[in-house]
């Protein structure tokens, strides 16, 4: 079994065919999915589709695109959001330096008040970084030196080795996506290899990023597959090695989720 930690169910691509997309993640033996919050103002739409099936978890919180747009959203409000049953995270939250849709200042602020939010629920929060290692960095050991550890993991990491080696010493998590597949990706292919297998995750980051051999189309829960074999190359272990470890990694870090969330066969 494969967990994809990291999707986006509730995005437009996939309005038309929900079903096909779960029950394909299903034939691929994919046990859980995550579907991952961008607007604190569209929780209920994420939590929707959740609710829709037995194997599918959610996350509340802000993309850091946004964060200007949610400062408002009180710290107490991610909270209660995140007492459901199925709200198994906290994010995605973090600093997007890349496209810049929202001040870094606005980002940052978002940033510390997500991390708080995980630091109260015991929930992971899905961090969000691009182009932004240094300040991640600063900001992660700062939280952690003035009010303690928080579970967590950087999503879809493309960054470089000194932010990842800077987390792992925080006790957070490194997950892969597909770029970890693509073929001028050595450089994140490095950095995999020094992330110690038990701290490890994979993830779509579905509609975006497919991996080979389905770059440049539309991504799926089901090609977390996919991802998961090339991690597996990169680390010298057998996907099957890649799964169980991944799995356990998940359940370890995501500990509000139930291991027996889907029965066998079960539809919407």
């Amino acid at each position: 079994m494969l967990i994809d930690h990291h999707c986006h169910l509730d995005f437009p691509q996939f309005a038309s065919d929900l079903d096909g997309i779960v029950g394909r993640a299903r034939a691929a033996s994919v046990g859980l999915m995550v579907t991952i919050c961008t607007r604190i103002r569209r929780h209920e739409q994420v939590l929707a589709v959740a609710q829709a099936y037995p194997d599918v978890l959610c996350s509340v919180g802000t993309h850091p695109h946004n964060a200007h747009e949610e400062l408002d959203i009180p710290l107490e409000e991610i909270v209660r959001r995140a007492s459901h049953p199925k709200v198994v995270a906290i994010g995605e939250a973090g600093l997007d330096y890349y496209y810049k849709k929202s001040p870094p200042e606005a980002q940052s602020e978002g940033f510390r008040r997500h991390i708080a939010a995980a630091r109260i629920t015991g929930l992971p929060l899905e961090i969000h970084s691009r182009d932004a290692d240094a300040d991640t960095a600063r900001i992660l050991e700062e939280e952690h030196a003035a009010g303690g550890p928080f579970p967590a993991l950087l999503h879809c990491f493309t960054g470089g080795a000194e932010l990842a080696h800077r987390a792992l010493a925080l006790g957070l998590y490194v997950s892969f996506s597909g770029v970890v597949s693509f073929k001028k990706s050595d450089a994140l292919r490095a950095v995999a290899r020094d992330v110690p297998l038990d701290r490890m995750l994979v993830e779509t980051d579905a509609p975006f990023l497919a991996p080979e051999p389905y770059r440049g189309k539309t991504n799926e829960p089901a090609y977390v597959t996919h991802t998961a074999t090339a991690l597996a190359n990169v680390k010298g272990v057998t996907p099957a090695e890649m799964a169980v470890a991944t799995t356990e990694n998940f359940f370890r870090l995501f500990a509000k989720a139930p291991r027996q969330a889907r029965a066998d066969g079960a539809g919407r």
